[in-house]
């Protein structure tokens, strides 16, 4: 399957650092620990963002945010490796197989189209949002 294309910006691609911060924004087991200073950077990362700056003019404020992860002993900094092994890799979730009795097959993704975050949707529970704009994820259909 897919990712229908929306003009270039879809989540086919994307600034990967900005995909990690903001699966570690919406991380609810609270494991994104930081000092002032990092959380300082990740308050200016996002609001830079969202006044409209793209991703990549923020280059040295991630590389400084990725330097205060490492120090404060995210050993991936905003690598997406992981030290323990999940089930799943976050952000990109099993989806129901598509057949003739279902219906069109769609993915919820970064709002403004800047990272490559992709969630399955769940009617079972609240729409995921993205932390870094501060807006619910975007419904992309699937081909």
């Amino acid at each position: 399957m897919e990712i229908e294309p929306d003009g270039g910006s879809g989540p086919r691609g994307g600034h990967a650092r900005l995909e990690e911060l903001c699966r570690r924004l919406t991380d609810a087991s609270g494991s994104l620990v930081l000092g002032e200073r990092g959380l300082r950077l990740i308050e200016s990362i996002t609001s830079e963002l969202r006044a409209g700056r793209a991703p990549e003019e923020l280059e040295d404020a991630f590389d400084e945010l990725e330097e205060e992860l490492l120090v404060a002993g995210h050993s991936a900094g905003l690598g997406s490796h992981r030290t323990t092994p999940t089930p799943l890799t976050p952000g990109f979730q099993r989806l129901p197989v598509a057949g003739r009795s279902h219906p069109p097959l769609h993915v919820l993704a970064c709002p403004r189209g800047h990272c490559g975050r992709v969630e399955a949707p769940d009617d079972d529970g609240p729409p995921p949002g993205c932390r870094i704009f501060d807006q619910p994820l975007r419904t992309v259909p699937l081909r």
